[in-house]
């Protein structure tokens, strides 16, 4: 497996160019986030990943963890590097100084996420699932438990996990059946809990559970569920790790993939009942679990990001060593002619632009879309907070969605590129393809982001937030227009791309009432249009700044990033008309097939 370097040339394109760190900077809270501190930030989480965790990527995978009288050992390696990860104060960099922050914007973060995602994936989802309970409980927790179990989260001294699945309730979660009874100040679990990742592990004091579970008099369905905080320690009066609390992982995961991220089977309440807090008001639990949700979402597409960059640096090292074959054009006789680099061969490189020009337009629609939870949290101009939060909550299960499945079509081009080679495991490019197959079903799947998507951000408000964000659109595709003569081309073809998502937004509206397939049938193929086109709409604005410095012939990067993007609208950007086609098709021949025919 090749080594891991963090992409920190185009990562601070992105910031400074797309989303515009100094403008974050003025915020109230950033104001001491310069763009300087964030630089510095992501070169030395460059250094530590490619030097202490990407290292152990594929010893992980190896190994896996192991499972013996219910606890769980990590991966070897894994405990010394995650004392390293917090020593270094890596766990608390998005979070305000208040409750023992850095204060860095969300969007660093994000862009921290990508690199310890791309050098160990397994590793880096224990760190992200602490990060979205300390962003839960910090929204919705009483001023008790923030205080108890703030700190050590935020400093990752402790761990957090998110439980909602049950055998019988996976996307489901109304049919939750995990008991919770009331006693004094607390609350007595019980019930199973499945696919909880890092349930367990030896390497940090306590892991904080959160929890969705039922009391014994609420409502049915999803509006009698609550949020329990449930601790593996109950924590003593100084506040230090005390008495085992009755939750315990009882088996693990067998797994396609990220085999060093234990996925466990957590019980609850097998000894009489393990002790849990509410978190927010009783029968509230979707609402709370749901801000972590959406953190999480944000944080999974970033995974998929992630691999992908990981598979398209091994691919290229790979293409630009291994020799095969005679290279077209070259001059001398062909029976003379030296074995040629895969690199030089049209397909592979057809296949190394897709991966580059793929990357890089998911990590723009990425980087921009935690923006805007900047925005949410920070701005003190209620109607732009308002506008960022209707933006962020209609991209998010695009980003979570496109991106994912994206990196499904990323890292098999890296296998294919490294031909039977590919299909070895000690190249270590089948690991990335295995380990980016969970993204898409992680935190709900593909197709329920793209309901959420078509049914709760485009049907339910009339297509307003998508409308707000076509005008953003349109107004790059006139700046093209205006400033930039020389992209021309890329203008036409965004504006075509926008006028098919507004026509498919406006189809849509028109016919769910008609067809109640209609939307579920349309969905996917809607979601992977607005990922296609917002893609394309970032590296557009990705244009509009490389070509000065290209023109002038003064940055060979971004030169290579208008290369990239022209690349992106010629083989991307196509898609789009046939998303809009399938979508237009409807529904009838989606479900004309009786049940028992399949």
């Amino acid at each position: 497996m090749t080594a891991y370097r963090a992409p920190t040339a185009d990562i601070r394109f992105v910031l400074d160019k797309l989303v515009d760190l100094s403008a974050l900077n003025d915020l109230p809270g950033l104001r001491e986030a310069t763009e300087d501190v964030a630089h510095a930030a992501l070169e030395e989480a460059g250094r530590f990943a490619a030097e202490e965790l990407a290292p152990l990527n594929r010893e992980g995978d190896i190994h896996g963890v192991a499972f013996k009288d219910k606890a769980v050992r990590a991966a070897p390696g894994f405990a010394a590097a995650y004392r390293a990860f917090v020593d270094g104060g890596w766990p608390s960099l998005p979070f305000p100084p208040a409750i023992g922050g850095q204060g860095l914007p969300e969007v660093v973060a994000a862009a921290a996420n990508e690199i310890w995602h791309s050098a160990n994936m397994s590793f880096a989802l224990c760190p992200m699932l602490t990060e979205a309970a300390v962003v839960a409980l910090s929204a919705h927790a009483d001023e008790e438990l923030r205080r108890r179990y703030l700190p050590k989260l935020v400093s990752g001294e402790w761990a957090g996990t998110m439980n909602l699945s049950e055998p019988q309730a996976g996307s489901d979660l109304a049919a939750v059946k995990t008991r919770a009874v009331p006693e004094g100040d607390h609350y007595l679990l019980s019930g199973q809990k499945i696919f909880i990742t890092w349930g367990d592990q030896d390497f940090t004091d306590n892991i904080i559970h959160l929890v969705l579970a039922r009391t014994p008099d609420a409502p049915p369905g999803i509006k009698g569920i609550s949020l329990f905080l449930a601790p593996k320690f109950l924590p003593d009066e100084s506040g230090a790790p005390g008495r085992r609390n009755d939750v315990y992982p009882v088996s693990i995961e067998r797994k396609l993939g990220i085999h060093a991220s234990p996925t466990c089977v957590m019980s609850y309440g097998d000894n009489g009942g393990a002790v849990g807090y509410l978190v927010g008001e009783l029968h509230d639990g979707i609402a709370c679990m749901f801000t972590m949700m959406n953190h999480a979402r944000i944080a999974v597409g970033v995974q998929g990001l992630s691999v992908s960059e990981r598979a398209l640096q091994q691919a290229a090292r790979y293409a630009r060593e291994r020799r095969q074959g005679r290279a077209p054009g070259k001059p001398g006789a062909s029976d003379r002619q030296e074995s040629a680099a895969l690199i030089e061969h049209a397909d592979v490189r057809r296949m190394l632009m897709l991966m580059k020009a793929g990357t890089e337009a998911m990590r723009a629609v990425a980087y921009t879309t935690a923006a805007a939870l900047d925005y949410m949290r920070h701005s003190d101009d209620a109607e732009l907070q308002q506008a960022q939060a209707e933006r962020f909550a209609l991209l998010t299960p695009m980003v979570k969605g496109w991106l994912t499945e994206l990196a499904q079509e990323l890292t098999y081009l890296g296998v294919q590129a490294h031909g039977g080679m590919g299909f070895i495991e000690e190249t270590g490019a089948a690991q990335h393809y295995r380990d980016a197959r969970i993204v898409t079903i992680y935190e709900g799947t593909t197709g329920i982001q793209a309901q959420d998507l078509v049914g709760r951000k485009i049907i339910r408000d009339s297509g307003r937030a998508v409308s707000a964000l076509i005008e953003d659109m349109r107004a790059t595709h006139y700046d093209l227009l205006a400033e930039h003569p020389a992209l021309s081309q890329l203008s036409l073809k965004l504006e075509r791309a926008v006028d098919d998502l507004e026509a498919a937004v406006r189809w849509l509206l028109a016919h769910h009432e008609k067809d109640a397939h209609a939307p579920g049938a349309a969905a996917v193929n809607f979601l992977m249009l607005l990922g296609t086109v917002c893609g394309g709409w970032q590296m557009a604005r990705a244009a509009c700044v490389a070509i000065h410095g290209a023109l002038k012939d003064e940055d060979e990067f971004l030169r290579d990033k208008l290369i990239t993007v022209r690349f992106y609208f010629d083989h991307f950007m196509p898609r789009v008309a046939a998303y809009r086609r399938m979508i237009e098709a409807g529904s009838e021949s989606t479900m004309a097939l009786a049940a028992e025919r399949f």
